[in-house]
């Protein structure tokens, strides 16, 4: 194995375990302490619980892989120009690998105890009848799109040359925080293709179904989120910039 290929493989082995973290907490929290007699920590302690995977991880990994554990992210990180085409898909392969093995984990976890069943949705995103307050697709397809956006924004901005160095996975936590806060009762907050994907396979009926939703929007916010800031917010050339001071 040449040298590439090896620092290949540590990148999507952090990308991996990232995305089973982020998972494993996130979707752990709403299935197992969302709503625990008397001591729940509520749609607050799940948002909270999610920014806090992201943020972690991106200190552990970070510097391995780049801490995207979101195929959404990926993606808007290369329409941004920061990540090559040729290694998108091997990313997302390695994120939802990640999230299908948390979701198991998390399935064997929520089953042991009695009486555990599947109605609550376990922690999968919908919308319609499926959505936590029974949002339309048209405000869920809203939510996912521009939240998703903003996301990929806020990654791009934290992570430029520009911005104080090592406060980004801060920012990035924060972000993903805030965006459950917001979107937990519309679709029970995706902005993350794996993160369905890792409990919509587990939950395997109506989530299975809206599982498309989940992974067009998303990938579409973030590819409109990158291209905005590497058309708008990016610097220019500096050859640009002086021309633009000589005229």
């Amino acid at each position: 194995m040449t040298y590439r290929e090896r620092h290949m493989t540590k990148r999507l082995a952090a990308e991996f375990l990232g995305t089973f973290w982020l998972v494993l907490g996130g979707c752990g929290s709403a299935v197992l302490a969302a709503a625990y007699p008397e001591l729940g920590i509520g749609f607050a302690g799940v948002a909270l619980a999610f920014g806090l995977t992201v943020l972690t991880m991106a200190y552990a990994v970070g510097h391995i892989s780049g801490a995207h554990f979101n195929p959404a992210v990926t993606v808007g990180l290369c329409a941004g120009g920061r990540f090559p085409a040729y290694e998108v898909g091997p990313y997302i392969v390695a994120q939802v690998l990640g999230a299908v093995a948390a979701g198991g984990v998390l399935y064997c976890i929520a089953t042991g105890k009695p009486g555990f069943d599947m109605a609550g949705g376990f922690a999968s995103n919908g919308y319609g009848a499926h959505s936590p307050g029974g949002y339309s697709a048209t405000a869920a397809a809203m939510t996912e799109f521009v939240l998703t956006a903003f996301f990929v924004l806020i990654i791009l901005g934290a992570t430029d040359k520009r911005a104080p160095a090592g406060f980004a996975p801060i920012a990035i936590g924060l972000a993903l925080t805030l965006i459950h806060l917001i979107s937990i009762p519309v679709t029970n907050t995706s902005v993350n293709p794996a993160r369905s994907t890792g409990v919509a396979l587990f939950e395997g009926g109506w989530a299975l179904g809206q599982l498309w939703f989940f992974w067009v929007v998303p990938l579409v916010g973030g590819a409109v989120g990158g291209a905005i800031y590497r058309l708008v917010l990016e610097p220019a050339p500096k050859a640009a910039v002086g021309r633009a001071a000589t005229t």
